[in-house]
């Protein structure tokens, strides 16, 4: 068991009221593997504080996949973004491997713009099931490809290896080039794009762990909103904080809590542009739990706190939902994680 102790900062909370009961744009935040005591473990490390805390509607998803009692993120991905249960390791297809549309999918097929920000290879698992369909999370380069059947117009990340360093020798950031968009190698490159599509390959496979990637969640996720906000029609976003699932696989409370960090200041900046947009809805949550995380003891008075992992591996429980802006009250009480799109659909009035 280990102590963490990090450095707190202040956060104010606000009441607003919402121009609209329904939302025109929809930004989806994952936390990949994060679970209510990850979220404490953050919270105790930053002076008993959390961006998290302005969301006032609280829910929680089941998480449990279609041959597993314990998702994978394939699975949990899959679920979250195409509304259908299936086998551990599945990317965007029914358990029978039939291709099932995400909601970014059909939000784009509706006229919205459409972006995803991630903490990782854009092509991992829970990134690649809002816009992949393959029978395996592993099959990187192939989610490569999906990138070009879509319109998707904004995507961060990391996973450059898997467009332009391929076993087949095929570049798809020049395809995609052919495609309009504006390939962008650092997030300086991304932040000078106002319009038009861009994707940002930003680290040959992954980024590293904060404090070492700096600022570049919280940083990316806004110069994308920048660019999707120009849609009339409105946006679906999907941001994930990838790195706190790994944390936990390593059992490094110490790191679960800056990753945790990392993303609220990310929820953070979502939050003070829905506030200013009020016709934005922002739902937070977790695609599994990692680490079967329990915290025995601590003091807050030290953000302190002792924690103990039962697995090196996910962990079967609910996960919290939170949710924010028009729309916000479909996402109480327990809910099965396939809800979400239909959920949304329902609420964008999006045709499916």
């Amino acid at each position: 068991m280990k102590k963490i102790k990090l450095l707190a900062t202040i956060i104010i909370a606000t009441t607003v009221v919402f121009a609209h009961k329904q939302p025109k744009n929809v930004v989806f935040i994952i936390g990949d593997g994060m679970g209510l005591a990850h979220i404490y473990a953050g919270m105790v490390a930053n002076g008993n504080k959390l961006q998290l805390e302005r969301f006032k509607t609280i829910g929680f998803s089941k998480t449990y996949s279609s041959n597993n009692f314990t998702t994978d993120s394939g699975a949990g991905g899959t679920a979250i973004a195409c509304g259908v249960k299936t086998k551990n390791g599945m990317i965007g297809m029914s358990p029978d491997s039939v291709a099932v549309e995400s909601i970014l999918e059909v939000a784009d097929k509706n006229g919205l713009s459409t972006g995803m920000v991630t903490a990782c290879d854009i092509t991992h698992a829970t990134p690649a099931s809002f816009i992949a369909h393959q029978v395996s999370r592993k099959m990187a380069e192939d989610i490569a490809t999906d990138f070009l059947k879509t319109d998707i117009d904004v995507f961060i990340g990391g996973g450059r290896n898997n467009f332009e360093k391929r076993s087949d020798n095929r570049n798809i950031s020049n395809e995609l080039k052919e495609k309009g968009y504006t390939i962008a190698y650092t997030l300086d490159e991304v932040k000078k794009n106002k319009t038009g599509k861009v994707a940002g390959l930003l680290y040959d496979v992954h980024p590293a762990y904060v404090p070492e990637r700096g600022e570049m969640l919280p940083e990316a996720t806004i110069a994308a909103i920048d660019i999707l906000e120009n849609n009339k029609n409105g946006f679906f976003m999907m941001i994930e904080g990838s790195q706190i699932d790994w944390a936990a696989h390593e059992n490094n409370a110490e790191q679960i809590a800056a990753e945790v960090l990392d993303l609220d200041k990310t929820i953070g900046k979502v939050l003070d542009f829905a506030e200013k947009n009020k016709n934005t809805l922002v739902i937070v949550t977790a695609d599994h739990e990692t680490g079967g995380l329990t915290m025995p003891k601590g003091n807050i008075a030290n953000n302190e706190l002792t924690a103990s992992f039962s697995t090196k591996d996910h962990s079967g429980i609910p996960v919290p939902v939170f949710a924010f802006g028009p729309g916000a009250e479909c996402f109480t009480g327990f809910m099965e994680n396939t809800s979400f799109k239909n959920k949304l659909i329902k609420l964008l009035k999006l045709k499916n």
